[in-house]
């Protein structure tokens, strides 16, 4: 690790925030009957699965559980230099009438949660949307996005990157925070 960034959370912090998150979520959830969990792509999606595989650890509970992919969503898509390369949007279910707990990994602007609403609602009218993130990096929104479950609340500088590290694609879980 270098000078310029500093671990935030290691591996077993990222552990205990995810039994939190999936404790919070099984008392307002209950059964999860009429519940889905949605990870917003790219990274969201890691959030998601350790949500699933430990709500099925703790309850025994098989929550229905896919992706949505934000890139055509998003107001800065126009803006890139490079052409876009969207991610998979896995719905396999209806949202029709279903309390969606969107999920991702990092909460900043506000800018890709409104994106992933607005794709969801291609898909159906959910009964409610809840937000979940790992980390909230308070006092960033360009929008008016609050998470209702939050792992970890994290104030940064304008210099400063918060990135999620995973051991299926980094080889490692941690998360650290990067000076630009």
């Amino acid at each position: 690790m270098s000078l310029q960034e500093r671990e935030i959370l290691n591996k077993t912090e990222i552990n205990i925030l995810i039994s939190r998150l999936t404790r919070q979520l099984i008392e307002n959830h209950n059964l999860f009957q009429q519940s889905v969990l949605i990870g917003v792509q790219p990274r969201g999606i890691y959030v998601a699965n350790r949500l699933q595989e430990k709500l099925k650890e703790l309850s025994g509970i098989e929550v229905v559980t896919g992706s949505i992919d934000t890139t055509f969503f998003r107001d800065d898509f126009r803006r890139k230099d490079k052409p876009l390369l969207p991610s998979v949007t896995n719905l396999d279910f209806s949202i029709e009438d279903k309390k969606v707990i969107l999920i991702d990994d990092v909460l900043f602007s506000g800018r890709t949660v409104r994106a992933a609403m607005d794709a969801l609602l291609t898909y159906g009218r959910p009964s409610s949307i809840e937000l979940l993130v790992l980390v909230d990096r308070r006092f960033s929104r360009n929008l008016p996005i609050e998470a209702n479950y939050v792992g970890k609340y994290i104030d940064t500088l304008s210099n400063e990157r918060v990135e999620v590290m995973w051991q299926e694609i980094d080889g490692t879980d941690k998360v650290i925070l990067v000076k630009k």
